[in-house]
């Protein structure tokens, strides 16, 4: 094998190992499902009727109060889970499996490239991590320090909404938008 061979296999291999985030390696198993459409930053509703709200994270409102970042993170969610798209859907066991408005809990993955679509939301700071009643899970450690990292950098919320305060243990709340 040439030496620009070896080069160029090395670099893809690079490219890969970088397009997922270090500790999100893909659970055994998951739930396939496709997306039908986006209700908001964080909640998406499935082909086959359910709805999944994205465990772990939380985004400005849209709906009843808009927040400020809020249309900003459903355009997001939008961009990286159009229609049609194939996902895998995983529980948290540290967490409900269902929340009080029947939508399933789940970490959202993409089955093309294995983007987990929770980790992706906090790190470009179109979400903040939320600890539902205190309630840690398998990535919390993770979205800490890339929560705190994207508002030290002031991307998305945290860069246009000066009342957005970082507490993982509440809802995010950004202020009106």
């Amino acid at each position: 094998m040439s030496r620009l061979a070896v080069l160029v296999l090395l670099a893809a291999l690079a490219a890969l190992l970088s397009a997922r985030a270090p500790g999100t390696a893909k659970p055994p198993g998951g739930q396939l499902a496709r997306i039908a459409y986006v209700v908001d930053g964080d909640t998406v509703g499935l082909t086959n009727g359910q709805r999944v709200r994205f465990v772990q994270i939380d985004t400005p409102e849209v709906y009843n109060s808009l927040e400020c970042y809020g249309e900003q993170a459903s355009a997001v969610t939008k961009g990286l889970l159009p229609a049609g798209t194939l996902v895998r859907l995983y529980p948290e066991p540290a967490t409900d499996s269902v929340d009080a408005y029947g939508r399933l809990l789940r970490y959202v993955v993409r089955v093309r490239d294995g983007l987990n679509v929770n980790v992706r939301l906090v790190r470009v700071g179109a979400a903040a991590p939320y600890f539902y009643r205190y309630r840690r899970g398998r990535y919390a450690n993770l979205l800490e320090r890339l929560a705190l990292r994207a508002r030290s950098l002031h991307l998305g919320l945290w860069g246009r909404c000066p009342a957005a305060r970082y507490d993982p243990d509440h809802a995010v709340s950004t202020g009106p938008g």
